[in-house]
């Protein structure tokens, strides 16, 4: 005699066993037989949330330090992209150095473009003076001027 509404198939499409006695996984909340219980086995894409590990820079083998449910590729690869202190990463960052002046613009160049008037760098979408509200020096430019 069949017993339709106990247990629960597992969540594996390769799997589907009628389980009496399945398991929900705490990341995905997914009902799984004992074999595909692992975060491994059923390939779970909300591990992260649960397995705890401390990512480790590929480039200087620094510990990234990250909070609970964040994806740790993405914080590396910001490590990367702002902390690390590798040559390659030191390198990359350091060919957009010249900031821009305007207030509330966070854009950097690779060379300086400074103002013909006002001598302040700026990037390219502010750099014509009526971009920057440009108020010009008093003193000349040279000392012949």
């Amino acid at each position: 005699m069949e017993f339709p509404g106990l247990g629960e198939h597992c969540s594996e499409n390769s799997c589907k066993q009628l389980d009496f006695l399945p398991l929900r996984c705490d990341a995905c909340e997914e009902i799984f037989c004992k074999d595909h219980i692992t975060y491994a086995n059923h390939k779970c894409m909300s591990s992260y949330k649960k397995d705890i590990q401390v990512p480790v820079c590929p480039l200087c083998n620094t510990p990234i330090p990250i909070k609970r449910g964040e994806m740790p590729d993405i914080k590396v690869g910001e490590h990367i992209d702002r902390d690390c202190q590798s040559d390659p990463a030191q390198n990359k960052r350091k060919i957009f150095t010249n900031k821009c002046s305007k207030g509330g613009c966070k854009q950097k160049e690779m060379i300086r473009v400074t103002c013909d008037q006002c001598h302040i760098n700026y990037c390219l979408k502010h750099r014509h003076p009526l971009d920057h509200d440009c108020k010009p020096e008093d003193k000349p430019v040279s000392k012949s001027g």
